[in-house]
């Protein structure tokens, strides 16, 4: 008797290989692989058991945990002003009677650039002898040498954050503005006739309920920036002297530069469970803004 498949399953059928093909199998390797010592320079290293070891030497690291907590750093302080600045265009733009359009359109512009060629941007507009930014404080009488951005470890780490922060700020003001348009204006106009300030009825009644929208966007951004590559790589590749080293360009040199697989995928997998615990947090916050609305809405 041969066995029939219902037809939606194999509508879905192909869809079904090709992601075990390009994603479970691959999965499956890489985490069996971080449970032994695999070397790329060496592959018959891939069918050596270890067990926890390479999980044990990576919670042992001090360089893991420092470029942990570089990473924590860079997102607190990204995240951040990305918020503060994303909230100020989305009620800029909201503000706006005419050509609305138009500004959410430009609004959207970083997000048109790969994180590569943000990369490539500001590391031309940050170099010490043609970069932009030298040349334009040089010009204006602020500072009479040029300043090595990209060399000093906290000026390397502060460039990264301002490409970081002008490629994706438009991800919190577009959600935000998302949120301001679906906004009732029935209790900002009640806050008004009771003789509310404009900060109070921002604190009370706007904010509380745009709440959820910038929370959706620091989880997404939250995930971005904790797996932050592209931009770091290009930029500072980690330097100088691994002051810019974050958790992926750490796993990166570790598996490639390093040729150790087996170690770089632990690191991985411990970044992963890393980014679920703050995915977890966000979404909690998400959770508790929601039925704030719901008590108070």
């Amino acid at each position: 008797m041969k066995l029939r498949l219902p037809a939606p399953i194999l509508l879905l059928l192909p869809a079904i290989i090709v992601l075990v093909a390009v994603i479970v199998l691959p999965l499956l390797l890489s985490f069996y692989s971080s449970f032994t010592p695999f070397r790329l320079t060496r592959p018959e290293t891939l069918w050596t058991f270890i067990g926890l070891r390479n999980y044990i030497n990576v919670l042992s690291n001090w360089d893991f945990w420092v470029a942990f907590g570089r990473t924590i750093l860079l997102l607190t302080i990204a995240l951040n002003a990305e918020m503060f600045l994303g909230l100020g265009l989305a009620m800029l733009v909201n503000k706006a009677t005419h050509g609305q359009r138009l500004l959410r359109t430009l609004m959207m512009f970083p997000m048109m650039f790969s994180p590569v060629l943000v990369g490539f941007q500001f590391k031309f507009m940050f170099n010490d002898n043609i970069g932009l930014v030298n040349n334009a404080l040089q010009s204006l009488g602020l500072t009479d040498q040029a300043i090595p951005w990209l060399i000093n470890g906290n000026l390397a780490l502060f460039s990264i954050i301002v490409a970081e922060v002008w490629s994706s700020t438009s991800v919190f003001a577009i959600l935000i503005l998302a949120g301001l348009l679906a906004m009732p204006q029935e209790p900002v106009e009640a806050a008004r006739v009771d003789g509310c300030t404009p900060w109070q009825t921002f604190r009370y009644v706007t904010w509380p309920f745009i709440m959820p929208f910038a929370f959706i966007a620091m989880t997404i951004r939250s995930l971005d920036v904790a797996r932050a590559y592209d931009i770091v790589k290009i930029m500072t590749d980690g330097g100088p002297a691994g002051r810019t080293e974050l958790l992926w360009t750490l796993v990166g040199r570790t598996a490639y530069s390093d040729a150790r697989m087996g170690v770089a995928n632990a690191m991985a997998y411990v970044s992963i469970v890393l980014s679920i615990l703050f995915t977890v947090y966000f979404f909690r916050k998400l959770a508790a803004a929601r039925q704030q609305i719901g008590a108070e809405w």
